[in-house]
Formats: structure tokens, C-alpha cells, sequence
């Protein structure tokens, strides 16, 4: 879908589900990908990341050692970086009125917080990219949606929607584009943290095609959105969900 030769960017929480996907994708057209996440290694079982794909072991929530880091990864590339997807994410199954705190902070601070700070941290080389530097935020069908003892999680998804809004208009005469991906159900450790056999089986029959995902189709989108064929489009949020969001009775 596009041509990303010479094109230089980073993915968190790259090391396993989604984000691995989605580097290899952006490398095998192309991209130089720094694959950052706690383990700085492909998980097991993942098998191995495409050429093209760098692994580094960081942690999104110390800000001072990812300053350094993404530094790091733009002066190696002449001061510039063309993409960031911020795929790291959390969550937590409870009910709300049992939810545990410090758990509703992790969440938000994951998936909100430091979703912020790592735009905030590219953005002085994004906008140093030859061809409008790109953000690319996961969002979620719960940006959307209400479920049920994940509220906080729905609380976050929702807000890093508004976030790449509010970014997408700001930051419009910086030479970025701000866009995100709202994936519907794909096979994750995520999952099967949140649903048992019979929120499952709500989940594929929520959708028309009553089926999981493949998650290269988010990587293919990632990829178009962060090449020449989508230099007009901002502030929007792609659903790639099975029509999900489209279905009624």
C-alpha cells in the first residue's frame, strides 16, 4: 500500500500481539522500525521480527531514560524521525464499583499518559520529516463502545481519541499528521486477559463477520498512514473491525 523506503520511526509495545505486527509490516515495506518494550526482545512464541525491525528494551513510564533514548534513535537518523505508533497499552478486569485504584491509575497512565509524553517527545524530530511526520494512535472499539468491568480502560481509549484530535489540530502547521487505528477483536494476550468462552462468544457474534482479525490488516493500514497516500489526512480514527461499529440488527 505505500512506499516507505528510507523512513525511520518507532513503535511501542512492539515486542509481541499488535505492535509486532505492525513493525513488521512498516519494515517489510520499507521502514526502519525501533521496536521499543520492556523486554526489548520478541516474546516467545512470536517467532522472529522482520529485517528491517530494531528491538530496544524501554520502559514508556521512565521519561528521563526514553528522552535519552528516542534522542538517541534521531541523532543516529540525522535529527529527524517520520513515525511514532503508540501501541503500548493496559488493562484490568473489574467491575467499577470494586475497581481497584491503583489500578485505574495504571491504566490511565499507559494508555493515556505516556501516550502523550511519547508524542511530546517525538515531536521535535517528527517535524523535521521530509514528508510530514506521522503519529499513529491505537485506539479501541471501547473508544466507541461501552463494556462492561473494563470502564477505566473505555475511559482511556476514549480519551487518547480526543487526544488525537486536539493533537491532529495543533500541531497541524508542524508538518504532523496525527491519526489513529481503532482495532476491533484480534487474537492478544490482551484478550485472553479480559474475556472468558462466553464474553468471547459475545464478542464474534457482535460483529458481521463473526470472526477475529488478522492483525497484518492493521499493519497494512499503519503503513498506508504513514506513506505518500495519506499526507491530507488527519485528525481521524480508522476503524478496522469486522463492521462492528456498523452493525445493528
Amino acid at each position: 500500500m505505500s512506499d516507505l523506503q528510507n523512513k525511520v520511526g518507532i513503535v511501542t509495545g512492539g515486542s509481541s500481539g499488535i505492535g509486532f505486527q505492525i513493525a513488521n509490516v512498516l519494515a517489510g515495506d520499507g521502514a526502519t522500525v525501533y521496536s521499543i518494550s520492556r523486554t526489548g526482545a520478541p516474546k516467545e512464541g512470536m517467532g522472529k521480527s522482520a529485517p528491517g525491525v530494531i528491538h530496544l528494551k524501554g520502559d514508556i513510564s521512565d521519561m528521563a531514560s526514553m528522552k535519552a533514548l528516542i534522542d538517541e534513535i534521531a541523532a543516529k537518523n540525522g535529527g529527524c524521525l517520520d513515525f511514532l505508533v503508540n501501541n503500548a497499552g493496559a488493562t484490568f478486569k473489574c467491575r467499577a464499583e470494586s475497581f481497584p485504584l491503583d489500578q485505574f491509575d495504571r491504566v490511565m497512565d499507559v494508555n493515556v499518559k505516556y501516550v502523550f509524553v511519547m508524542s511530546q517527545l517525538c515531536y521535535p524530530y517528527l517535524k523535521q520529516s521530509a514528508g510530514r511526520g506521522r503519529i499513529i494512535n491505537i485506539t479501541s472499539m471501547s473508544a466507541h463502545l461501552g463494556f462492561s468491568e473494563v470502564v477505566p480502560y473505555c475511559t482511556s481509549k476514549g480519551a487518547v481519541l480526543s487526544m488525537t484530535r486536539g493533537l491532529a489540530v495543533e500541531w497541524a502547521q508542524d508538518n504532523i499528521c496525527v491519526n489513529s487505528i481503532a482495532p476491533g477483536w484480534f487474537q492478544s494476550k490482551m484478550l485472553k486477559e479480559v474475556a472468558d468462552p462466553a464474553r468471547e462468544q459475545k464478542i464474534l457474534s457482535r460483529m458481521p463477520l463473526h470472526s477475529y482479525g488478522d492483525t497484518r490488516d492493521l499493519g497494512a493500514l499503519a503503513s498506508f498512514l504513514c506513506g505518500p497516500g495519506a499526507s491530507y489526512i488527519t485528525g481521524q480514527d480508522f476503524a478496522v473491525d469486522g463492521g462492528a461499529l456498523a452493525f445493528g440488527y
